[in-house]
C-alpha cells in the first residue's frame, strides 16, 4: 500500500490551479486569497509624526538638568503647520501629530512642566525617540503581500492604511459533498427503524464552509448506482472537487470504485498504509478530483484533514491553506503497537500532546470536541511518555 505522502502528492499533481478572480470590498476580503502582488503606493507614515503627547524638539537641545525651550506653536493630530525649527525651540504635539522638519524627537509631556509659551524639559531624549519617521512602517514600493496570500485581519488593516477599497481575490473554490448509504437520512426527516442521520457530510460541509469556500450538498444518495452516477456527473460539471463518503470498502454495497471506473474515472490511488481510512481512494473524472472517504465519521474526518487541505493549497496557490504539521512531546500513555501507521485523536498545547479520550473507534466522533490534532504514529512503533511524536493539526484549531 502507498504511504499517505505519495497519495497526497498524486492529489496535488492532479489539482487544477484556479485562475479566475474577482474584486471584493475591503470589508469582505478577510479569509480570501489574494490574486495579485501588492506593492506599497507610498510611505507609511507619509510624514514624520509623534508617537506620544508631548513636545517635538531637536534632541541636541535637551539635557539632564532641565532645559527651557520656547514653544513656537501647537499641532494637533490631523493638522498641518510647517513651523520652522530654531535652536532651543519646541512644538506642542499630540499622538499622531505632524512633526515639522528640524525637530527629531518628542519629549513626553510627563517629562515637562507642560508649559504653553515656554516649557521646561526635565529629561534628555535621543534623536528618533518617540518619533515615527517617514516610511518607518512601510517603504514605498515594498511588497505588502504576494499573490496567494490568505488575507487575515492584520492584512486588512495594512490594506486599509493605504486607502485600498477593493481587493483582487481568487474566486472561491467550489466543493460538492455526496454521502452514500441507503441507511442515511437528512436531519429533519423522521427517524425510522434501521435508519440513521447522515452526520459525516455535515461535518465535512462545516469544515469546507468555515474555510470560506462554496459548498454544495451534502447530498444523500442511497446505495443505487443510477442515482450516484447522476449526482457525480452533475457535481463534476459544477465543482472544482467532489468529496464522497461511504461505499468504498469491500462490502456488498461498496459500489463506488466500480462505478467510477465505469464512468471513465482514472484512479489516482486506492488504499493507503493508514488507519483508520485504509480504503480511502481518489479519482480523476472530467478533469476534476473525486476524494472518496470512509462512511465512518472519524475515518472520514482524519483522512479529509490529511488530504483535502494540501490539495486546496495546490489548487489555490495558497500555502496557508495546507495542513499544519509539527512535533510534540507525548504526555500520556499509549500502549498499543499498531501494524499500520495510525492517526490517533489527541490534543496539543505548548509543544506537548495528550490523549484526552480513551475510545478510538472510527465510528465515534463525539469525543473529538476534546481534540485539536492527530498523532501520526508510525507502524510498529512503541511509544512512552516523554517521546517526541509527529502531530497533524485539525484545520482551524492550529496554534
Amino acid at each position: 500500500m502507498l504511504q499517505i505522502e505519495e497519495c497526497a502528492a498524486r492529489l496535488q499533481e492532479a489539482a487544477v490551479l484556479i485562475k479566475e478572480s474577482e474584486y471584493v470590498s475591503l470589508k469582505d476580503c478577510c479569509g480570501r486569497i489574494l490574486a495579485e502582488n501588492l506593492k506599497a503606493p507610498f510611505d507609511i507614515p507619509r510624514f514624520a509624526r509623534s508617537a506620544m503627547d508631548g513636545y517635538a524638539v531637536k534632541a541636541a537641545d535637551t539635557g539632564e538638568d532641565g532645559v527651557v525651550l520656547r514653544v513656537k506653536g501647537k499641532i494637533l493630530a490631523g493638522e498641518y503647520d510647517e513651523i520652522t525649527y530654531e535652536q532651543k525651540t519646541a512644538v506642542r504635539v499630540m499622538t499622531g501629530s505632524y512633526i515639522p522638519d528640524g525637530f527629531d524627537a518628542v519629549v513626553k509631556q510627563e517629562d515637562t512642566d507642560m508649559g504653553i509659551e515656554r516649557v521646561i524639559i526635565r529629561k534628555r531624549v535621543m534623536p528618533g525617540e518617540n518619533y515615527c519617521s517617514i516610511g518607518e512602517d512601510v517603504k514605498k514600493g515594498a511588497t505588502l503581500a504576494e499573490k496567494g496570500t490568505l488575507i487575515d485581519p492584520v492584512m486588512c488593516g495594512i490594506l486599509a492604511s493605504f486607502g485600498i477599497e477593493h481587493v483582487k481575490v481568487l474566486r472561491r473554490p467550489k466543493i460538492c459533498i455526496i454521502s452514500t448509504g441507503s441507511e442515511l437520512l437528512a436531519p429533519g426527516e423522521p427517524l425510522t427503524a434501521g435508519k440513521i442521520y447522515g452526520s459525516v457530510g455535515y461535518m465535512l460541509y462545516g469544515a469546507v464552509k468555515n474555510a470560506g469556500m462554496q459548498v454544495k450538498g451534502p447530498y444523500i444518495c442511497p446505495d443505487r448506482e443510477k442515482e450516484a452516477r447522476k449526482l457525480i456527473r452533475e457535481a463534476v460539471m459544477d465543482s472544482d472537487m467532489v468529496i464522497t463518503t461511504g461505499a468504498i470498502s469491500v462490502g456488498e454495497k461498496d459500489f463506488l470504485p466500480g462505478l467510477l471506473k465505469e464512468m471513465g474515472g482514472e484512479t489516482l490511488f486506492k488504499g493507503a498504509d493508514i488507519q483508520p481510512g485504509t480504503p480511502t481512494m481518489a479519482s480523476l473524472l472530467g478533469g476534476r478530483i473525486i476524494l472518496s472517504l470512509s462512511g465512518n465519521p472519524y475515518a472520514a474526518l482524519a483522512n479529509f484533514e490529511i488530504y483535502f487541505w494540501d490539495t486546496m493549497a495546490a489548487m489555490t496557490g495558497c500555502s496557508a491553506m495546507g495542513c499544519k504539521r509539527a512535533q510534540a512531546v507525548l504526555c500520556d500513555t499509549y500502549k498499543k503497537v499498531n501494524r499500520h501507521r495510525r492517526l490517533i485523536r489527541a490534543r496539543t498545547e505548548d509543544g506537548k500532546v495528550f490523549l484526552p479520550v480513551h475510545v478510538h473507534s472510527s465510528s465515534v466522533i463525539s469525543n473529538m470536541t476534546k481534540c485539536n490534532c492527530f498523532i501520526d504514529l508510525e507502524a510498529g512503533r512503541a511509544v512512552k511518555t516523554g517521546d517526541k511524536v509527529r502531530i497533524i493539526y485539525i484545520k482551524g484549531l492550529e496554534k
